[in-house]
């Protein structure tokens, strides 16, 4: 059978990101579908009919929703090539803590930093300092969080990288003199081929970030 491999997905989404690095760490070519979230496709409806949202991984017409689900099943249904599940079923439940840990904490007071002001916006920055510096712990002396190899983790985590521009911007601080090893972290992902071109420019989601702002009334 034919591998089609179809992604709709919105170009600033961390989290269609994550199943686009996961896509070509394994090599995997596949038809990339910009949704207008304000208008969405049928398409989309009809291959996320519960929730319909970005990501959506298609393959052979079957579709996978929910982006860290999409990437474990990138991860089992292409094995042959670069694994970004542990084998140990121990690393692996740990793995999935921490990626979960990730859409639950970093997104939440991340969106909080450019969508909020005062106190809020203060209170967001205090905790999404703490959040890096477990991750920083985390991490350890190893490269990457997925030890000597890009993992999982790291394929959840990086795409926030590119939304640190508006975060520093609109948070009015710099994450990098809070958090270096985080940053030489982000820096040694963006090294490889299969997150820099996964990635968009943080200029231009810092561009996206402030039409949303004044959308919202925030500017």
């Amino acid at each position: 059978m034919a591998n089609e491999v179809t992604l709709l997905d919105f170009w600033p989404s961390p989290f269609g990101m994550r199943v686009r690095i996961a896509l070509a760490e394994k090599g995997i070519q596949y038809e990339y579908k910009d949704e207008d979230l304000r208008n969405k496709s049928p398409l989309l409806l009809q291959m996320n009919p519960i929730h319909k949202k970005i990501p959506v991984l298609i393959h052979n017409g079957k579709p996978i929703c929910e982006s860290l689900i999409a990437v474990q099943y990138v991860d089992e249904v292409w094995n042959t090539k670069s694994p970004l599940l542990p084998s140990d079923p121990y690393h692996r439940a740990q793995a999935r803590f921490w990626a979960d840990f990730v859409d639950k904490k970093i997104h939440d007071v991340g969106r909080r930093l450019w969508a909020t002001k005062g106190e809020e916006q203060e209170a967001a920055k205090k905790e999404f300092v703490e959040y890096l510096k477990l991750l920083e712990e985390q991490l350890g002396d190893k490269p990457y969080f997925g030890g000597d190899n890009l993992g999982y983790v790291d394929v959840a985590l990086v795409p926030f990288f590119s939304w640190f521009e508006a975060y520093e911007t609109f948070g009015n601080f710099k994450i990098e003199a809070e958090c270096p090893k985080f940053i030489a972290w982000a820096k040694r992902c963006m090294q490889k081929e299969s997150v820099s071109k996964s990635l968009p420019d943080q200029h231009k989601v810092y561009e996206f970030v402030l039409q949303r702002r004044k959308r919202l009334g925030i500017e």
